[in-house]
């Protein structure tokens, strides 16, 4: 195993990946941007080295930067956690040129799964199901025929993107050269390039994916499944484990399908591969993601593997301590993402300082968090800070709660997606597990909090009551708590900070 690692990332998952190390005895290297100098990943971690100004070009988009501070730390492997540079073929290979471990699959498997049309093909050999669509690179007219070929409507996909960038619907022929205008734009703005291709349009599809896991030694495994059909703008926001929809002879036929996908790209280490699910239960590829996924605590807490661990062990050479006749599911685990973000406003990102953080803590509750009370939300990365995460013995028990956590999680000074996702679990659709990637534009179109304005005079008690709020230095006897009036030790007698009962 290593010894020492440069966690190339920031917020939630280096605070992920850093805890994991933490465990296993590996020392750890952060880096982070003029933006995050106190961020929470910064003090976990044995060190931290300033890379550059806030912009993610200048910082962890800067390639070059990140090698170096890994060589002069002394450091074995990097880990790239997800997003930023994790599917970035090119960094894989600059990792390994300089004599580090990427702790991910080979150049190759991102360069291959990257480009959804190779990857389609490469699928549909390895007889893994794909959605009919149209993958040449004629001019208007000859997407125009494939279209009417396939049937309206149909989806304008971005060839070498994802996240809903460079992608369109269209429902009707007259509509469709606007379309690949469009979508050719913006894939070339997000992706540097305008290639796109069609998908038939699968009419409210269930979103599930399947975690696997592959080493060097040829043994390739499924985790099984994760829902993650309840989303916005094309983006998971809330994902569980096992799916409500599926039984085990499909989620057997999805699995090896997954597996299936994995071998066919020569794939090592954890990656994820997602499936549209249609009405009548047939299921198609949709992509890999080549790295760790957001969503990956549901499996954890389902299959009892930790997946950080597990890729690091692989990345370090050693082969699966399990084969996929030991892995089984238990219990049923749901996951909400928390967003810096207003959902009332049509989810627009939220900046902010956290004037204070309050977790929820209770059994079989997980917070994954990259922020604490004091830390400043900018506009310069990724809106979202937290992930609540639940297990419990059955849906039902895990719905319960992940309600009662989402009540007991506070995020004050900035606006969150909170209240959003407590009506969210507790709306009878999803409680029925009748959740498709629609499920949002269905029931929350022109959603608004509930008002919980506090009225002037409420805060004006509040502040005074908190100003009042220091207790004298000497404290008469507290009875069964053994306090004795004028002992300069009592936490009773402090007048800042730890005192018994109070947050």
């Amino acid at each position: 195993m290593f010894s020492k690692l440069l966690v190339a990332n920031r917020g939630e998952i280096a605070v992920r990946i850093i805890r994991a190390c933490q465990e296993l005895g590996i020392r750890t290297v952060a880096v982070y941007s003029e933006a995050d100098a106190r961020a929470l990943h910064t003090l976990l971690a044995d060190e931290a080295h300033l890379i550059g100004p806030p912009s993610p070009v200048e910082s962890y988009l800067h390639a070059e930067r990140l090698i170096e501070v890994a060589l002069k730390t002394g450091c074995e492997a990097v880990h790239p956690g997800y997003g930023f540079l994790a599917e970035n073929a090119a960094f894989a290979e600059t990792v390994r040129a300089a004599g580090l471990t990427f702790v991910g699959p080979p150049a190759e498997a991102i360069r291959l799964m990257g480009d959804k049309v190779a990857a389609r093909a490469r699928m549909a050999q390895a007889d893994v199901p794909v959605v009919p669509g149209y993958e040449g690179e004629g001019d208007v007219d000859e997407f125009l025929a494939a279209a009417r070929a396939l049937g309206y409507p149909v989806l304008v996909k971005a060839a070498g993107g994802g996240g809903g960038r460079g992608m369109r619907v269209v429902a009707r022929e007259a509509d469709l050269p606007a379309a690949l205008d469009t979508a050719r734009r913006e894939a070339r703005n997000a992706f540097g390039s305008d290639r796109v291709y069609l998908e038939k349009y699968v009419d409210r599809p269930r979103h599930i994916e399947f975690q696997v896991l592959a080493d060097h030694h040829g043994h390739v495994v499924h985790l099984f499944e994760r829902e993650c059909s309840v989303q916005r703008r094309h983006q998971k926001i809330i994902e569980e484990s096992p799916s409500p929809v599926l039984d085990e002879e499909l989620r057997r036929h999805m699995g090896a399908a997954a597996v299936a996908a994995a071998r066919a790209v020569g794939y090592v280490n954890a990656g994820t591969v997602e499936f549209l699910v249609d009405a009548e239960r047939r299921f198609y590829f949709l992509e890999m993601n080549t790295r760790l996924q957001v969503e990956h605590p549901v499996t954890e807490l389902v299959v009892g593997v930790d997946l950080v661990k597990a890729q690091l062990a692989i990345a370090a050479g050693e082969p699966l301590p399990f084969t996929q006749a030991e892995l089984s599911q238990r219990g049923h685990a749901i996951e909400c993402r928390i967003y810096a973000e207003d959902p009332a406003r049509g989810f627009l990102p939220a900046t902010g300082r956290v004037v204070r953080a309050v977790e929820p803590v209770g059994p079989w509750v997980r917070v994954d968090a990259g922020i604490t009370t004091g830390d400043t939300i900018t506009h310069y990365y990724d809106p979202m800070i937290a992930k609540l995460i639940v297990w419990g013995e059955h849906r039902d028990d895990a719905l319960r709660r992940m309600a009662w956590a989402l009540d007991q999680y506070i995020i004050m000074g900035v606006t969150t997606n909170i209240t959003f996702l407590r009506d969210v679990v507790r709306h009878p659709a999803f409680q029925r597990g009748d959740i498709t990637t629609d499920f949002v534009e269905r029931y929350f179109v022109g959603w608004r909090p509930p008002d919980t304005s506090v009225p002037d005079e409420v805060l004006i008690a509040a502040a005074l009551a908190e100003q009042a709020d220091t207790p004298p230095a000497v404290r008469a006897n507290h009875g069964d708590s053994g306090e004795r009036a004028g002992d300069p030790f009592s936490p009773w007698n402090v007048a800042d900070g730890f005192r018994p009962g109070r947050v």
